[in-house]
């Protein structure tokens, strides 16, 4: 398996370097370069760790970690040159996993990440979220989050997302859709399958998501 590292780090040498050393290790590694939208970019790339400097533009380190815990338990490894004490404690309190101090040996860095990587993913398994146009829906709790605003779905509306997603781009048929329903026994027809579909368009709706479904007659529906 090759893991995913997102490098939030505004300076590029730095960021470059790192990216260019866990590379060599076999990591597929990105640095970050939308400050304004941190949680698009891990959306976007669906990391299974975040190293996140303090010191940002736009937001600092702390609040993006708090926006990534909303929607996933990636780890996050802190590295700063702000390693007081209060600084620590603040990176923990708001979701961190590790907190590594400025200057520090690229060889010690990779082995915090080998180890929380080790840690995370050898025991509990890696969350699983799904993205597409900056909605997020988490597979673990069902729920959908967009532009801060947290969507509540019922099994039946999250299901019917979920596989529209899975498949973005791609229309998928009403027949498929039922039958996907089936095996998690919601026998549902095709008038319920419509009742949801609308049920769950005005939701997105209300969120600010418009023609996110969008309907092929006859055929089925699509994300695009």
């Amino acid at each position: 398996m090759i893991y995913k590292i997102l490098i939030v780090e505004d300076d590029r040498v730095i960021a470059d370097k790192i990216c260019e050393y866990l590379a060599s290790f076999g990591y597929e590694a990105q640095v970050a370069k939308n400050f304004a939208n941190i949680t698009a970019e891990f959306s976007s790339f669906l990391p299974h760790l975040v190293l996140m400097d303090i010191s940002l533009p736009y937001y600092n380190g702390y609040y993006w970690c708090s926006e990534i815990r909303k929607i996933s338990k990636a780890p996050v490894i802190f590295i700063s040159s702000a390693s007081d004490d209060m600084n620590i404690i603040m990176a923990v309190n708001y979701g961190a996993d590790d907190f590594l101090a400025k200057p520090f040996e690229l060889t010690v860095l990779t082995a915090k990440i080998q180890a929380v990587l080790r840690r995370t993913y050898d025991f509990a398994g890696q969350t699983s979220i799904l993205e597409h146009r900056g909605a997020v829906l988490n597979m673990d709790n069902t729920t959908l989050l967009y532009d801060d605003k947290v969507v509540e779905l019922t099994k039946n509306e999250y299901r019917i997302l979920r596989i529209l997603m899975e498949n973005k781009g791609r229309v998928v048929s009403r027949d498929t859709i039922m039958a996907r329903l089936w095996e998690t026994d919601s026998f549902i027809d095709d008038n319920t399958l419509t009742v949801n579909v609308t049920r769950l368009r005005k939701k997105l709706e209300q969120a600010g998501l418009y023609d996110y479904i969008v309907t092929k007659k006859g055929i089925g529906y699509l994300v695009e």
